[in-house]
């Protein structure tokens, strides 16, 4: 028989990228609109670890829009499979100068089953993906929505971040060419992208770049 879920949570992790708001907004708005309950998990997994909970209404997302960032705030130090062990003061336990560390993915687990929670929509990139995959192995109902502003992502036309991306590097470029022009220099924009050239690309045809390089051809 399938479960009927009655309420999901939302994180976010990593580092933030334009339109988590706008996805949260719609991820709220979605679930309410088919009679859930949303709750927000503040500071990603660290959140999850503690128990740092609050809901997430109509009302609470009908203005983040406009806002950047995340309104349930981010953290990318807290992979929970290995989590830093910590003593009776909160200081990070070392053995011979080295971090020790433990798995508390269990207290994840049980806190969601506490809490209600019966599925984990999970904003973030590579680290925090992989996590919400390992939590899928340990029975949890994750939804990943990736998060970058590279556009590597295969299968996927454009991942949220990426047009805001552009118009910043276009941007960028319309005010370095001002300054070219002025005293006749040729400028170099270096973007960001990893090992993916899309956002140089889109970027600098939109910038009217007059040369492009990119990962993906030798130059």
């Amino acid at each position: 028989m399938t479960k009927k879920f009655k309420r999901i949570g939302v994180l976010t992790s990593g580092g933030d990228a334009p339109g988590m708001n706008a996805v949260i907004k719609s991820v709220t708005c979605a679930a309410i609109d088919h009679g859930l309950e949303v709750v927000g998990i503040k500071k990603g997994y660290h959140g999850l670890y503690h128990k740092d909970f609050m809901p997430l209404t109509l009302d609470s997302v009908q203005e983040i829009l406009s806002e950047g960032g995340t309104i349930l705030k981010s953290s990318n130090k807290d992979n929970l499979f290995k989590y830093p062990v910590r003593d009776k003061k909160g200081e990070i336990v070392k053995n011979d100068g080295k971090i020790v560390y433990e798995d508390v993915s269990h207290v994840a687990v049980e806190n969601l089953k506490e809490a209600g929670i019966d599925a984990l929509f999970i904003l973030g990139g590579d680290g925090t993906l992989t996590s919400g995959r390992d939590f899928s192995r340990l029975g949890v109902n994750v939804i990943g929505i990736p998060k970058t502003i590279d556009n590597d992502l295969s299968c996927t036309d454009y991942t949220y971040g990426f047009d805001t991306a552009i118009n910043v590097v276009s941007d960028s470029l319309d005010r370095l060419r001002t300054t070219a022009k002025s005293h006749g220099r040729i400028m170099v924009a270096e973007v960001m992208g990893r090992g993916a050239g899309w956002l140089t690309l889109h970027g600098g045809i939109a910038g009217a770049a007059d040369v492009i390089l990119i990962p993906e051809i030798p130059y």
